[in-house]
This record gives C-alpha cells, structure tokens and sequence, in this order.
C-alpha cells in the first residue's frame, strides 16, 4: 500500500509539473496560437465537466446546454463592459466612470443566474425523458440564442447579432490578466496568465465534481440514469435530483462563459449555436460519459486535434500538390465525423470508460 501511494504521489507531481510548464513549452514551439488553444481547451472541460453532471451522473441528455454558456458570457458582457453606459442615460448618471465590475462579484452571479436558467429548463422537462428530452433542451438553446440576436430593440440589452465589445479583463489584486506583466524580471503574456486562471479554477471544478460523484447525491443521479422508476421506488426524491443536476450543470457553464468573455473581449450570438452544444456534448460521449478522467481527455482531444488538422492539413497539400486541393476545413470536418463513428462503433462506452463491476 505504501508502494502505491508514493507511486501515485509521484504521478501527481508528475502531472504538476508537465502542467505548469504546458503553457511555456507550447509558447516556444508555436508561439500565443497553441497557447490560446490550451486556454479554449480548458474552457471546454470546464464546459464538459458542467454538461457531465447532466448526462453523464444523471443520464438526461442536454442538446442546449451552450445556452447556459452563453448567458454566464453575457452577464460578464453586460457589467464588465461600456455597453449598459452607452446605451442607457439612466445607467451612464449612476455610474459616471462606467461599470467596472470585480469578477469575484460576475462569475458568482455567473453561476447563480445561469443556474436559474438550469432550473427553467428543468422543471418542465422532468417527465421527458430520450428523443424528447434532447428536443427539448435543443429549443431552449436555440431560443436564448435567438433572444441574445434580437434583444437590440426597443431596448438595446445585448447590442443584437453586432455583440458586445470591450469587455474588461479578469484582474488579480488589482493586475489585469488581459495584459502582459512583467514577474521576476520575467514577461508573462496574457495568454499564460489566463491559461494559469483557467487550470486552477478547473482543477476546483474537478474537485467539485469528484465530491459530487463519491456523495450521497452522486449515487442517486446514478440510480436514476441507471433505472429512474426503480430509484423513484426506492424513495429517491428524482424530480429535486434532476433540477440539482441542470441547475449545478448550468452554474458551470455559466462560469465557463464569463470567463470566455473575458478572454476574448468580445461575445456575439455567433458564438454559442447549436454546433458548440453539439461539440461540448461529443466531448462527454468521446471521453466517457459519467467518468471524470475520460471527460477530460475528450475535451482535450476534441479541442486540439482539430487544431493539429487545421494548422498542418494546408502545408501537407502544398508540399504534395503545389497548392490546396481540398479545403482544410472541409478535411478537418470529414476525420472528426469519421473519428466519432470509429469510436462509437468501436468503443460505445468512450475512449476512457469508467470501469464498471461485473
């Protein structure tokens, strides 16, 4: 025992350190583009790790979870951004030097709202179950993305299919990480310094759920993805556990959203279609639906192996045929299409199942 404790002790530590040290290694061997891809990877298993706990722990399948995405982002949006000022005289005289709002006060009430919204998409969906679930929860994405593109008038809330510019960076004691710092005698870009935010808060979120998986509510979320009419019978409460489900998962993807925001500094309705749900959902299903580790390592594969195609599929075809042959993105799309159905043919169960007791 004493053996196999320091061996997973020295894993830990191994995994520390090639975690630290991720961010730098890509910086030297393709510059703040790989950087920014790990700093989306991340984003997108703190996506996958929310819609998780919806799937995967309680077996309800969720194609609009990119709505609780998008409406974390536009909170941040709305109070960390110029666009209320500009837009409302009533709110310019309150606060004359603008809405500077802390990001301990927006990712708090990220979550809460986005939870909210978890709930309403919940309470009329708890006898749904399959097919008719997904429709479901399809329609509540579409709806707040077509809300989020038409709310510019009579009152201009979300500035329409234009987006909301300028939102303000995540700052640290004072320090905005959207900038360059210097630390040390050392220059830290902004990429890395989101890339550090982002590890450590997925890291909470990964102890969050490892609790939640090991607890009492966890075993019940099993039981009724596993058998909802037995857990029902054997006095589970399924209607309190399902909305705790979509309103945690939510939270999460409330979460993930302001932060997007803050990285990117810009959030249209463009970013949050039904191809994002589709993605963050592909990412359960590849890694291993209800298994944390598998979450993880399908979001990670998801989120950067295109990459990988995007930036050497247009050289390949160059150094082969002189020119392009066959637009990047349309080969891109056809290996990923082909991947999925590989490995649900192959592997129904992920790549990274959770072991399951015979």
């Amino acid at each position: 025992m004493t053996l196999f404790v320091q061996h997973k002790r020295l894993q830990l530590l191994a995994l520390a350190i090639m975690l630290c040290f991720a961010p730098w290694l890509c910086m030297m061997a393709g510059g703040n583009y790989w950087v920014r891809v790990l700093d989306f990877a991340l984003l997108y298993i703190f996506l996958a790790l929310g819609l998780n706990i919806v799937v995967g722990f309680a077996g309800l399948l969720d194609l609009g979870y990119i709505a609780f995405y998008a409406v974390g982002a536009y909170c941040a949006g709305l109070l960390a951004s110029p666009h209320l000022i500009n837009s409302f005289a009533l709110i310019r005289e309150a606060f004359p030097a603008g809405l500077h709002t802390t990001y301990f006060i927006i990712l708090p009430l990220a979550a809460l709202v986005a939870g909210l919204f978890g709930v309403l998409l919940g309470a009329p969906t708890l006898k749904l179950r399959g097919d008719y679930l997904a429709i479901v929860t399809l329609g509540f994405g579409e709806i707040i993305r077509i809300f989020l593109n038409n709310l510019d008038r009579p009152l201009n809330l979300t500035n329409g299919p234009k987006g909301i510019n300028g939102v303000e960076a995540v700052s640290v004691m004072g320090t905005s990480i959207g900038k360059q710092i210097q630390f040390l005698g050392l220059s830290i870009p902004s990429v890395i310094l989101n890339y550090y935010l982002f590890l450590a808060l997925v890291i909470g979120v990964v102890i969050i759920c490892i609790r939640l998986q090991d607890s009492r509510i966890g075993r019940a979320w099993v039981a009724i993805r596993e058998d909802e009419i037995a857990a029902k019978a054997m006095g589970i409460n399924t209607r309190n556990l399902k909305l705790l489900a979509f309103a945690i998962g939510a939270s999460f993807g409330g979460v993930s959203g302001a932060l997007f925001a803050s990285f990117q500094g810009f959030i249209s309705p463009e970013s949050f279609s039904l191809s994002e749900s589709i993605v963050i959902l592909a990412m359960v299903v590849l890694g291993g639906m209800g298994h944390i580790p598998g979450v993880i390592f399908g979001s990670l594969l998801l989120a950067v192996f295109p990459e990988f195609l995007r930036s050497t599929l247009v050289p390949l075809q160059t150094m082969l045929f002189g020119h392009v042959v066959i637009d990047a993105e349309v080969i891109r799309q056809f290996i990923y299409g082909c991947a999925l159905i590989l490995v649900i043919r192959f592997r129904p169960h992920g790549v990274w199942p959770k072991m399951r007791v015979a």
